[in-house]
């Protein structure tokens, strides 16, 4: 079969070979397609996957999104420019980083705090920021 020996795992090719071998075997009633094709099978179907509990998963440390976590735990909570600058990330990545945490994580960021720097002696918009904050548990 396998030019690997007995200690070689089967694979794809090799469970293709012994059911072309069985099904070309026609003096021999096909006498070792039934096995060939069990083989195959069992080769094809993808295992099921291991069930996940809610902490099972182990996170590493020092990831980006444990840093930005930390800093919008902040009482001052984070501008999109500090993450940005702390991650380096574009603004639109930090803006949709925070839909991810809702939707994947269940975690809501809320704008705390929105600075408008419009007006006489100001820097326009330009100059306007947005706080965010890990949202309150209701």
């Amino acid at each position: 079969m396998g030019q690997h020996g007995a200690s070689h795992r089967p694979c794809l090719r090799d469970a293709a070979r012994r059911v072309f071998i069985g099904w070309g075997d026609w003096a021999g009633e096909r006498a070792g397609l039934a096995d060939a094709v069990v083989a195959l099978r069992v080769i094809l179907v993808k295992p099921a996957p291991l069930p996940r509990t809610a902490g099972s998963r182990k996170s590493r440390e020092g990831t980006k999104q444990q840093q930005v976590l930390a800093m919008l735990r902040r009482p001052e909570g984070a501008t999109v420019a500090q993450i940005a600058e702390v991650t380096g990330w574009q603004a639109h990545t930090v803006r949709g980083f925070f839909a991810g945490l809702k939707r994947r994580q269940g975690i809501a960021v809320e704008a705390a705090e929105r600075v408008r720097q419009v007006g006489p002696g100001k820097e326009s918009a330009k100059g306007s920021y947005t706080v965010y904050r890990i949202a309150e548990a209701s």
